[in-house]
């Protein structure tokens, strides 16, 4: 069994986020809030986070930084990170938070499947959708 936590003040991303990754061998945890997070990677340990980029006063780029900041104290446990962004620019924030992966709204469930096996198997995933076309 793995867990996962969806972190979004927005029921319609958590419900796409829910139905991209929903199987019978995984636990998918909801949370609202950006303090919601730490309490459910304390308490469950999951195997991944995704977290909107938007969320109240503390979205997935504090969130990333907090979650790598609790771990570096030995406080939480590592965690990968999957950032849903709003926008190509929002790269550089993902980057800088230490994501392991983005997505780049609109949401795929293609694309969240495969962002979310990967950052579960140890690697990386950033979407190039909407990178800008090179001549």
């Amino acid at each position: 069994m793995q867990t996962i936590v969806v972190a979004s003040d927005a029921p319609s991303v958590r419900a796409e986020v829910v139905s991209a990754l929903e199987e019978p061998e995984t636990e998918l945890i909801e949370v609202t809030s950006g303090p919601e997070v730490s309490v459910a990677v304390a308490e469950r340990e999951p195997e991944l986070v995704v977290v909107d980029m938007q969320m109240g006063n503390m979205g997935a780029m504090a969130v990333c930084m907090e979650l790598r900041l609790e771990a570096s104290y030995d406080n939480l446990p590592e965690v990968p990170v999957l950032m849903l962004l709003d926008r190509r620019a929002d790269v550089f924030l993902a980057r800088r938070a230490g994501a392991e992966g983005w997505v780049v709204k609109p949401l795929d469930p293609l694309r969240l499947r495969k962002a979310a096996n990967a950052l579960i198997e140890g690697l990386t995933y950033h979407d190039r959708s909407y990178q800008p076309v090179t001549t």
